[in-house]
């Protein structure tokens, strides 16, 4: 049983009504997950058309690192992240809107839509190489030449994604890094190789999984 928020009881309190879980809402759940793969698929073959250098990064590329040591442990994202550089913004837009991909500027946001019902939540995000994302960021962004093939997708470096993760340090930066933790790929070993901004936030996380 599922559960939602309906209304305030008499003691003020949020009382909650049961919604049985049927096949469609399983088949719902599966459809989301491979949808985002698509966007992923597509976004990548309308960029390699097009000779645009590209590396997937945020969860979809912890979930690729994660796959290689435990494909169960790969955790679903609904979105899309890929590092680009700036200059080549003009050709990514071009060739991800003949692909079907709507392109928007929002609230300093670069990304692209799914077509006009897209939800931008579900979109394809942008971040430009060797720029910070927000202006109080330690570390710029990492440039493409470590970036990895994995299959037919390229892919941002392990040691680049550690730092962009605990360069952004978000609740969700955060479980990724735990991810990434639980199943080896990083440990206190790393603390030597990450800049100096970033050791205690490793530490943090090596202290105090959960926390």
């Amino acid at each position: 049983m599922s559960h939602e928020l309906s209304s305030i009881s008499e003691a003020g309190r949020w009382t909650a009504k049961c919604v049985p879980l049927t096949d469609a809402h399983l088949d719902r759940m599966v459809l989301a997950v491979e949808l985002v793969r698509q966007r992923l698929n597509r976004a990548a073959q309308a960029l390699e058309a097009a000779g645009v250098t590209y590396a997937i990064v945020g969860g979809n590329a912890v979930a690729a690192w994660v796959s290689t040591i435990d494909p169960a442990a790969a955790r679903n994202t609904v979105d899309v992240d890929l590092l680009i550089p700036r200059e080549q913004l003009p050709q990514v837009i071009a060739a991800m809107e003949a692909a079907g991909f709507i392109y928007s500027y929002t609230f300093g946001l670069h990304l692209f839509v799914d077509g006009p019902q897209g939800n931008p939540r579900e979109g394809i995000h942008l971040l430009f190489t060797h720029e910070k994302v927000r202006a109080g960021d330690e570390i710029e962004t990492p440039g493409l030449e470590s970036a990895e093939r994995m299959g037919e997708r390229s892919v941002i470096d392990l040691e680049s994604l550690v730092t962009m993760k605990l360069t952004s340090f978000r609740d969700k930066d955060r479980t990724h890094l735990r991810d990434m933790l639980e199943v080896g790929l990083i440990d206190a070993q790393w603390l030597s190789r990450l800049p100096a901004p970033l050791r205690p936030r490793l530490q943090q996380l090596l202290n105090d999984p959960n926390g």
